[in-house]
C-alpha cells in the first residue's frame, strides 16, 4: 500500500470514528449486569444507564445474564459487536476469572475495551453482636492458637477468600475460610452465629452493623472508610494487607475510541449529579474514582496479575 493510500484509510477510518461518536446512541443501549438482582452490580448498572438515558435521550437497558460468578454475561458482551450497543457491568472478581478458569473462552484484558473503574470499597472483617470478639486484637489472640477462628466469605475464588490466604501468610495467623454462595447467606449465618467471622465489602455490611447485628472489627482498606470511620484497617494495627471490592464498566474489544471517550463523559457527569453520588458513597459505600480509560486498564491489569498469583500460588480451584 501506498504511503498516501495508507493516509488516506487512516484519516477515513478517523473520520468515521468521529461520525460514530456523534450519531451514537441511535438505538437502545444494553447494559449487562453478570451478577443476579440483589447485590452490588444490578443496582449500579440501572442507577447509571437511568441518568445516561436522561442524558443522552436514548434508552439504557439492564440486561441480566447471571451465572458462574459472572462469565456467563462477560463472556456475552466479550463476543458481542463491537458497535458501542453492549457494555459490561464487572466486580472485583474479573480479576480471577482466567486464573480460576484456565477454560475460560475470554481474556479478560485483551477481548474488552476499558470504560471506567467506577469506585472501590474496602472489606470489613465483622462478628455477630453475641460473639464475644471486642477488637480485632482479640480475633488474632484466638486465630493464633487451637484450631482456628472461621472466617466466611461469599464463595471460593472471591477476593474475601484470597485475602483471607494473604491475611494468613502476613499475620501468622489460622483464619479458616468458610465459602457461602452469595452476601446473603453469610450474613445470615454471621448474624445467627454459624460462623465466628465474615469478610465481606463495608457496602454489603453497613446496614447490619449499623443496627447493632454485627460488630466491624477491622477494614482492609489503604485508608478508614467514611461508611465505618470508627473502624482501624489492618495496616494501622501492623498488618500489611490491603485489598479493595471493585465496580467498573467495560466494552468489547475494538469498540471505537470516539464511543469510549463519549461515554466515560457521560459516565462522569451523571457520577458527580448529586442523587448519585450520594448513592454510591452512602447507600453502596463507594469510594467513587472515576477512573480514565487508561488508569482502568492500568487497574484491571494490576489486579489479574496480584490475585492471579495469589490463586496460582495456593492452587485454588473451583469448587
Amino acid at each position: 500500500m501506498s504511503a498516501s493510500r495508507f493516509l488516506m484509510v487512516l484519516l477515513l477510518t478517523a473520520l468515521c470514528g468521529v461520525v460514530t461518536a456523534q450519531d451514537w446512541p441511535s438505538k437502545p443501549v444494553k447494559f449487562v449486569s453478570p451478577y443476579p438482582p440483589g447485590g452490588s452490580v444490578d443496582p449500579l448498572a440501572r442507577l447509571l444507564g437511568a441518568k445516561l438515558g436522561d442524558s443522552l435521550k436514548q434508552n439504557f437497558i439492564v440486561e441480566n445474564r447471571t451465572g458462574a460468578s459472572g462469565i456467563i454475561g462477560t463472556e456475552y458482551v466479550a463476543k458481542s459487536a463491537p458497535d458501542g450497543y453492549r457494555f459490561v457491568f464487572i466486580f472485583d472478581t474479573h480479576a480471577v476469572h482466567q486464573a480460576l478458569n484456565p477454560s475460560l473462552t475470554f481474556d479478560p484484558l485483551k477481548d474488552f475495551e476499558p470504560v471506567m473503574i467506577i469506585g472501590t470499597a474496602p472489606m470489613a472483617i465483622t462478628t455477630g453482636a453475641q460473639k464475644p470478639y471486642k477488637s480485632f486484637q482479640d480475633v488474632l489472640a484466638a486465630a493464633k492458637s487451637g484450631p482456628g477462628v472461621t472466617l466466611g466469605n461469599v464463595g471460593n475464588g472471591s477476593l474475601a477468600h484470597l485475602t483471607t490466604i494473604v491475611l494468613n501468610q502476613a499475620s501468622g495467623a489460622k483464619f479458616l475460610p468458610v465459602a457461602y454462595k452469595g452476601g446473603g447467606p453469610l450474613s445470615t449465618d454471621l448474624i445467627g452465629g454459624h460462623v465466628e467471622l465474615a469478610m465481606a465489602s463495608t457496602a454489603a455490611q453497613a446496614q447490619h452493623v449499623r443496627s447493632g447485628k454485627m460488630r466491624a472489627l477491622v477494614l482492609t482498606g489503604d485508608k478508614r472508610s467514611h461508611t465505618m470511620p470508627e473502624v482501624p484497617t489492618l495496616k494501622e494495627l501492623g498488618i500489611d494487607v490491603v485489598a479493595h471490592a471493585w465496580w467498573g464498566i467495560l466494552a468489547p474489544a475494538g469498540t471505537p475510541k470516539p464511543i469510549i471517550d463519549k461515554i466515560h463523559a457521560e459516565l462522569v457527569k451523571a457520577i458527580k449529579l448529586p442523587d448519585v453520588n450520594k448513592t454510591l458513597t452512602e447507600t453502596q459505600g463507594m469510594d467513587v474514582v472515576a477512573l480514565s480509560p487508561a488508569d482502568t486498564q492500568k487497574w484491571i491489569n494490576e489486579n489479574i496479575a496480584r490475585w492471579g498469583k495469589v490463586v496460582k500460588d495456593n492452587n485454588i480451584t473451583v469448587q
